[in-house]
């Protein structure tokens, strides 16, 4: 049923879309740059970079499952223009230096596009590869608010469709202040996400005239940090907000737990981990995060979507969610894209182009899309897009029970 409705939608979309004969002819590829020229008459290469081994791949290999179930969706009804779509895989470990190395071979390896990076770092180190060969780069996981302000808008090659910490933070600040926990004290990593987080919220709170009764920086590995939780208990601190993106999460809730401290912990989407919810335990309950996306079959869509990730990867369920469905969005967001590339042009700066201009209109799995960029904003979500997610039992479900019955309504960007 899902195979037949996938190809149903993409079918009735590619026939309504007008598509010149012109564009399979060989004529066209002999003004074509070398870019494109690199893609035989019947593929479109793609580029795929993220952590889908190590320590990140929990959700490095949600987001290239999510990926690779859109790209085969797509090749089952023809792909691009009868051409099918090739995903170039490169793993980055999570480490910047690999990165870097690969993402220089995806550039040789003349894809028309790449999606990826998980971790803000690793994009961080990267990021200027991308500008410099003029290669379009959509980032489906990574939050860091920098990676999408680090070149003026109008130029800059590097779009988003992952919800960046700067609309993150004010979000779950936004929810803590109603809820009167305003005596927050901030963990966070000193990594390049956890330094930008820890930015974000700062900001946030201060937008709310507080500031943080205290301040814990701490290395990647921190194994205790119970001294830096007893000082945080000491300055009267009635919430923790934690921006970390692994194990730490846990070192937290656990140590909170072990000091009998019973304040709610609240933070960014990493909380939704599985290094955090498995690694805390009964720890982890109660705790909120942002979310643009959770694993509950609140339309057909989204059903469908989880349905058929289930099947194909035989899993029980997704270990992070939204890495798999923003991943799935951005091949489509990129795909509809496409079809605004006209007379075969498909350089780096015509696939710029057609992105920042609108497109018809995808119902996508996180969000409706119908303008996801512009020349002057390369980020898809906006904070309306957002749901406060919450531990409960083991698993990331609503936080607020109107949430989920508005759910069933997909979020447009504003």
């Amino acid at each position: 049923m899902r195979k037949r409705l996938d190809r149903t939608l993409v079918a009735t979309f590619i026939a309504n879309v007008s598509i010149t004969s012109a564009l399979i002819t060989g004529a066209i590829f002999v003004a074509v740059t070398p870019a494109f020229a690199q893609n035989d008459l019947n593929t479109l290469k793609i580029g795929v970079i993220g952590p889908f081994s190590g320590a990140s791949a929990d959700f490095g290999v949600p987001m290239l499952n999510g990926i690779q179930m859109a790209v085969d969706e797509i090749n089952a009804v023809g792909g691009y223009s009868g051409r099918k779509l090739e995903i170039v895989k490169k793993d980055d470990e999570a480490k910047p230096d690999v990165g870097f190395k690969l993402s220089n071979e995806l550039v040789a390896e003349k894809v028309v596009a790449t999606i990826g990076f998980c971790n803000t770092g690793v994009a961080a180190k990267s990021l200027d590869v991308f500008q410099a060969n003029k290669l379009p780069l959509i980032i489906p996981c990574s939050t860091g608010t920098p990676l999408t302000a680090k070149f003026p808008a109008a130029e800059s090659y590097i779009f988003r469709t992952s919800a960046k910490d700067a609309i993150q933070a004010p979000f779950v600040v936004e929810d803590i202040v109603k809820r009167g926990w305003t005596k927050v004290a901030i963990f966070a990593d000193t990594s390049g996400y956890g330094e930008a987080g820890f930015q974000d919220v700062e900001k946030a709170l201060a937008a709310k005239n507080l500031k943080p009764v205290y301040i814990s920086r701490f290395t990647l590995g921190v194994k205790d940090l119970s001294e830096d939780l007893k000082a945080a208990k000491a300055a009267g601190a009635n919430v923790i907000f934690s921006y970390t993106v692994g194990v730490e999460n846990a070192v937290i809730a656990k140590g909170r737990l072990a000091l009998g401290w019973k304040v709610p912990q609240v933070g960014a989407w990493p909380l939704s981990f599985p290094f955090f919810i498995d690694g805390a335990k009964e720890a982890a309950e109660g705790a909120l995060m942002a979310q643009t996306f959770i694993a509950e079959p609140s339309n057909s869509h989204r059903a469908a979507f989880l349905t058929s990730y289930a099947r194909k990867f035989k899993v029980s369920k997704i270990p992070v969610p939204m890495a798999a469905a923003q991943g799935y969005d951005a091949v489509y967001i990129l795909l509809y894209s496409l079809f605004n590339v006209k007379g075969g042009n498909f350089s780096g700066e015509a696939i710029k182009t057609a992105l920042e201009n609108k497109i018809r209109t995808y119902y996508g799995v996180v969000a409706t899309y119908e303008q996801p960029f512009s020349a002057k904003d390369k980020d898809a979500t906006t904070q309306n897009m957002l749901v406060m997610g919450m531990v409960k039992n083991g698993a990331v479900t609503f936080a607020y029970p109107q949430d989920a019955k508005n759910n069933l309504f997909v979020q447009r960007k504003q």
